[in-house]
This record gives C-alpha cells, sequence and structure tokens, in this order.
C-alpha cells in the first residue's frame, strides 16, 4: 500500500465521482481506477459500489474513511512541522546570561522571538558569566551566550549589542560620594567587594585591570555571587566597588553611583555563537536579534554609543537628567545627639 492509494481512496470518498476525483488529484481517471482496484485487491474488501450512474462507499470504505483521513492529516501536520523546523520556526535554543546586566537586552530578545517563532522554546541559563557563557558556547553546551569583549575563542563568531561604562557603586555617605566623579587613584585604600576571584566575570577582570592602571590593586574583603548581593553589601557599608552601567537599575537605600574621572573606561556587550552551528531554530533567534538588538552606532565626536530603543548610558550614573559633572550633596547624615557632662558641684 502507498501513499498515492490513500490519497486516491480519500478523493473518491470525498467526491463519490471518478471524474471530479481525477480532476482534484490532477490526473486521469484510468489510472485512478486502477489505484482503488489495486488498495482493495491489497485490502481484500470492496471499498466502493459503483455502477455506470453512481458511486457509494461500502461498509468497509466507511469504516476505512476517517483513519485513511487521519493519517494523511497527521502526515501534512508531519511535513510542516519539519518544514517549519527548517525554517527556524521550532526547536530549542539555549541561551547563556549574567542576570543584572542583561536586565534590559534579554526580554528584548525573548519577547521578539516569542513574537516571530511562538513554536521556538528558549531554554535561559542565568548566573553565567560572560567568560563562562563564552565557553560554553564554544564547547556547544550552549547555542547563545552574552558576553563581552574580547572573543577570541577559535570558532566562535560574535556581534556587538551594547556598550557600558566602568564606574564606582559606593555608600551614600562615603566622602568620594559627594563629587560628581570619582579618580580611581583615591580608592586605592578602600575596601572593594566583588564578585569571586576566576569566576570567568569579566566585570571583576575589568575592575582589576582599572585599578592596576592607576597604579594599585584593589583589596576585596567581600565576594558575592551577583550583582544585586554585591549592591546591598555595598549599601550596607561593607565595601565600595566597581561596574558597569547596566546595572544601574538596582537602586538600593544608602547606595549611589558615581562615573569615574578621565576617559571613559568602555566595554562593549555581545552576543556570540559558533559558527558551524547548524540550528535553525538558532539562526531564526540571530536573525530577529538583529532587529531586536541592533549593533549600536557611536554618538559624534566618539561621544557615548547610541542604541534604537536602547537608553543611552553616559558616564554618570547619577539619573537621567543630572550633569556628570555636577556635584552631588549626599542626604545629611544626622549625627548622634551629645549630652553634655553634668556641672561640677560647688566646693563647700
Amino acid at each position: 500500500m502507498e501513499l498515492r492509494h490513500l490519497k486516491a481512496f480519500l478523493a473518491v470518498a470525498e467526491e463519490l465521482h471518478f471524474g471530479r476525483a481525477a480532476k482534484r488529484l490532477q490526473m486521469a481517471q484510468p489510472p485512478l481506477s486502477q489505484q482503488i482496484r489495486q488498495l482493495e485487491k491489497e485490502l481484500g474488501v470492496q471499498l466502493f459500489r459503483r455502477n455506470t450512474r453512481s458511486v457509494r462507499l461500502t461498509g468497509a470504505g466507511e469504516t476505512f474513511l476517517d483513519p485513511v483521513r487521519t493519517v494523511l492529516d497527521d502526515l501534512d501536520t508531519a511535513v510542516r512541522a519539519a518544514r517549519s523546523a527548517g525554517r527556524g520556526e521550532y526547536g530549542r535554543v539555549t541561551i547563556g546570561f549574567a542576570g543584572a546586566s542583561s536586565h534590559e537586552t534579554l526580554p528584548r530578545l525573548t519577547r521578539a522571538v516569542r513574537a516571530a517563532h511562538p513554536g521556538l522554546e528558549l531554554v535561559m541559563t542565568g548566573q553565567t558569566y560572560a567568560n563562562v557563557a563564552l565557553s560554553r558556547v564554544a564547547d556547544g553546551s550552549l547555542d547563545l551566550g552574552f558576553v563581552r569583549l574580547p572573543v577570541t575563542r577559535p570558532g566562535v563568531e560574535h556581534r556587538v549589542i551594547d556598550e557600558e561604562e566602568l564606574l564606582c557603586a559606593l555608600p551614600f555617605d562615603h566622602p568620594l560620594a559627594r563629587y560628581g566623579a570619582v579618580p580611581l587613584g583615591e580608592l586605592a585604600d578602600e575596601p572593594f567587594v566583588s564578585f569571586p576571584a576566576n569566576s570567568g566575570s569579566t566585570v571583576r577582570d575589568a575592575m582589576t585591570e582599572a585599578c592596576e592602571s592607576a597604579g594599585f590593586t584593589p583589596r576585596v574583603v567581600q565576594e558575592a555571587p551577583d550583582s544585586y548581593t554585591i549592591m546591598a553589601l555595598v549599601a550596607a557599608g561593607v565595601g565600595i566597588t566597581l561596574t558597569v552601567t547596566s546595572v544601574r537599575h538596582i537602586q538600593q537605600s544608602g547606595l549611589v553611583y558615581r562615573p569615574l574621572t578621565g576617559p571613559p573606561i568602555r566595554r562593549q556587550a555581545a552576543l556570540a555563537w559558533r559558527a558551524d552551528n547548524p540550528s535553525a531554530a538558532l539562526h531564526a533567534v540571530l536573525a530577529v536579534a538583529r532587529d531586536a538588538l541592533p549593533t549600536p552606532v557611536r554618538g559624534p565626536g566618539g561621544g557615548p554609543i547610541e542604541t534604537p530603543g536602547l537608553s543611552i548610558r553616559g558616564a554618570s550614573g547619577i539619573g537621567p537628567t543630572q550633569s556628570p559633572d555636577a556635584k552631588v550633596t549626599p542626604p545629611p547624615v544626622t549625627p548622634p545627639p551629645v549630652t553634655p557632662p553634668p556641672a561640677p558641684s560647688p566646693s563647700p
């Protein structure tokens, strides 16, 4: 029994006319009649009662009709699914991201992908530091990673989606918080809070590199696995930290952000994937990402980059409308009340 036999049976059963069925199948009537006879012979039953004036289904033909419809419908579904998967409309894509630093770019991408390809499954892996994400993309355990440049792994391609600047986070009552920008050299004796060493965090690497360029090694007194915990520790007065502008959305009572003096220290964020990854689903996501997360263009005179749909991240880290050159007066710190000593007793 071949597929053409089932299609021939269904056409005749629905048309109840060999001429119309042949026209529907775009074939001549004699070959159609032959296919029906071959099918009846293989089944060992008569499917149609036919004469020169009419065609009717037999009892066996009526019983056979619904299962044939189901088989052909399922086959059509399978064909469409395979073709959709080939176009990237179905499938699974694993994505690694760090967390706080992807809070704006990641939702833009996932919403756009789900709108364009609702059949795609996105498997998100959080708390994946940039260098770890890059390693996992390279070894094939992730399809796509949110990383930071440089990307030097052989066989891994990337596209820049954002640019960030290094800035200082410190307690609001810290002496340096009253200024609009913080000189790196002034941080040499400060306790730092940061990501664990050798964790794959490019933010920690950037912090260390910046401090060493200013002539000192940061003294890290507390490590934490994510930016939210780090900022809570800074707000609690445990230490200060250097972070990137993409985490400025983390607002804690007692926490302020200040830019660094001198030329901005910039880091570029990117999407990374294996060049030889054959997944049509991955390439569908990359196509959507080109519109959802376009490559930013630097502003005139080398100023802050401008990314359509994303906020422009200048160096200030102070707020959306305040100049980075302005001095900032922190909230007043009320000193504890002082009780004067008792007056001396008069001499007898």
